[in-house]
């Protein structure tokens, strides 16, 4: 995964790009309300952060996606989690869309056993 960010206060933009399906799976996190993306990022952000990502999924589709920090992983963290942020998806169309998608490529993924960079 690529990814790089640039913290500025309550806005930042990220970008992410997902190569394969194992990727997606741990980093998509569809437990939250309209779901959302962990986003590997040594950069320093708080909860409630507003961000602008650009998904890249499989080098198929780009999706720009609003949302908002709702988990922190802080570097040092244990278990051997990488550094990063969990993404809320906006409540809006554009959203919905690539969430559609995600959980479209997930489907027929059977990963349920691999750890994931959330929960």
């Amino acid at each position: 995964m690529a990814f790089m960010g640039a913290g500025m206060g309550k806005k930042g933009i990220l970008s992410c790009e997902i190569k394969d399906v194992t990727e997606l799976h741990k980093l998509y996190m569809p437990f939250i309300e309209n779901g959302g993306v962990f986003v590997k990022t040594k950069n320093s952000y708080k909860l409630g952060d507003e961000v602008f990502l650009l998904l890249s999924l499989m080098e198929e589709e780009r999706f720009p996606v609003t949302g908002k920090v709702i988990w922190i992983t802080p570097l040092g963290a244990s278990g051997l989690k990488h550094p990063g942020i969990g993404v809320q998806f906006a409540d809006n169309s554009d959203m919905e869309q690539a969430r559609t998608k995600i959980e479209t490529m997930l489907a027929p993924f059977k990963g349920d056993q691999l750890s994931t960079e959330t929960m």
